[in-house]
């Protein structure tokens, strides 16, 4: 390779980069919420951790308690099956699926987020899964999270015999 030649290809080595950085911090400034009269509208993006989002979003906004739906796809879904027995989730991991439906509450569990979601995926073959979700990351394309604020603050706390975290509600006078 020649001096010339050398030249070119180290300009477009660094041409590259600083297109591909560029992307990546275009990407990581991208909107993930909107207000809404409501509450907040989500539009997550590939490779997105739906659950981490979700409770950033509580924290960030201190949301007291809200109620949550979504659609769009996921690269993994993991759900879990609870074993009240053995008082444990059975996990299992579901690969590009479509969330046909996701259905959630958000509360809180001391000063941290308490996110309780669960979800209906169908793949290629238009079999569908569904049930408590442990992980979700966003697929090729997006995800929609459409959050509903409520007023009260809420709680969970986990619940003997069956160690379940449980959402408390406050007595009615």
């Amino acid at each position: 390779m020649n001096t010339q030649t050398s030249k070119i290809f180290i300009s477009f080595l660094l041409l590259l980069t600083f297109n591909l950085s560029h992307a990546q911090q275009n990407d990581k400034e991208k909107c993930r919420y909107t207000k809404t009269p409501n509450g907040y509208l989500m539009v997550l993006r590939e490779g997105d951790n739906v659950l981490a989002l979700i409770e950033n979003l509580a924290k960030e906004q201190n949301i007291p308690s809200a109620n949550f739906t979504g659609i769009g796809f996921a690269q993994d879904a993991t759900f879990g099956f609870y074993d009240f027995s053995q008082k444990k989730f059975h996990p299992k991991t579901f690969n590009k699926v479509e969330m046909g439906s996701i259905t959630g509450s958000i509360a809180w569990s001391g000063e941290k987020p308490s996110i309780h979601m669960h979800g209906v995926a169908t793949d290629d073959k238009f079999d569908a899964y569904g049930g408590h979700i442990l992980a979700l990351k966003v697929g090729t394309g997006s995800m929609e999270i459409y959050i509903t604020v409520n007023n009260e603050k809420l709680e969970r706390k986990v619940e003997q015999p069956l160690n379940a975290n449980v959402l408390q509600l406050p007595c009615l006078k």
